[in-house]
């Protein structure tokens, strides 16, 4: 059963324009909606994060965070444990940043910024030095790819039965073809309205979505030949090679993160 909870309070004031933090969540808590007058960024090191904002879903797996821009409502949802890393943004400093809620692609660089920061225990850059690393940080969040968010979600009935039942099965091979077939629509009109209603293709949802239903099997410890017939791959090569495109890194590379 979910507990409900605040997102960390700071106050009505950053104590320096760009302040950092760092959290360990239990699963299934549950924060109640609230907005603040800076700029924030999450982004969790371990686990998946979802944040709701304006009744869309935004998902923060370990190589995306969510942007959300000052005085936006939200609330969120833990289902497993996560490191939650956040960075609160000073409004003065938010004008080039998107003006509205996203998913940023993180960097390597902007990784190592938030961990180095986290490693050192640093919440207020108190050094010229860290002062120089977060207006970094700031620099690098204005060339980050954004995206409306990792894995959309669609009202349009079609396309939200198709996600409800790739949700339900994430094993599931049916081709694009067969799920037409099964919707009684036709495969172009199905992969139409994919693109349109989600921003990209039919397949590169339902690996994104095997991405997510990867991590937590990862965390369990379950073997990558074990996950990957879960997911529904013949190959634990092929599972891999997935995963790489989705993350940067191998399923034992994450998992070797975790420690």
């Amino acid at each position: 059963m979910a507990s409900n909870q605040h997102f960390p309070a700071v106050s009505d004031a950053l104590p320096y324009p760009v302040y950092f933090r760092l959290d360990d969540y239990h699963a299934h808590q549950q924060f109640d909606y609230q907005s603040h007058p800076w700029g924030q960024l999450t982004y969790c090191s371990t686990g998946v994060m979802e944040i709701m904002v304006a009744g869309q879903r935004y998902l923060s797996p370990p190589q995306y965070a969510v942007w959300i821009p000052p005085e936006t409502l939200h609330d969120g949802y833990i289902r497993q444990d996560v490191v939650f890393h956040s960075a609160y943004i000073d409004a003065s400093l938010c004008t080039q940043l998107p003006a509205q809620p996203c998913a940023l692609v993180l960097s390597p660089l902007l990784k190592a910024i938030l961990g180095d920061f986290a490693e050192r225990n640093v919440t207020t850059p108190a050094t010229e030095a860290d002062q120089r690393l977060a207006q970094v940080l700031v620099d690098q969040l204005q060339l980050a790819p954004c995206s409306r968010n990792y894995l959309p979600g669609s009202d349009e009935p079609v396309i939200a039965a198709l996600l409800a039942a790739l949700q339900a099965e994430p094993g599931s091979n049916r081709s694009l073809a067969e799920w037409a077939a099964h919707l009684h629509v036709t495969e172009r009109t199905l992969a139409r309205r994919c693109q349109r209603e989600l921003g990209m293709p039919f397949g590169e949802w339902r690996q994104r979505q095997r991405f997510l239903a990867a991590l937590p099997l990862l965390e369990r410890g379950d073997t990558v030949q074990a996950i990957a017939l879960e997911l529904g791959y013949s190959t634990a090569s092929a599972f891999i090679a997935m995963f790489r495109r989705q993350s940067g890194g191998t399923p034992d590379q994450f998992r070797r993160g975790l420690r």
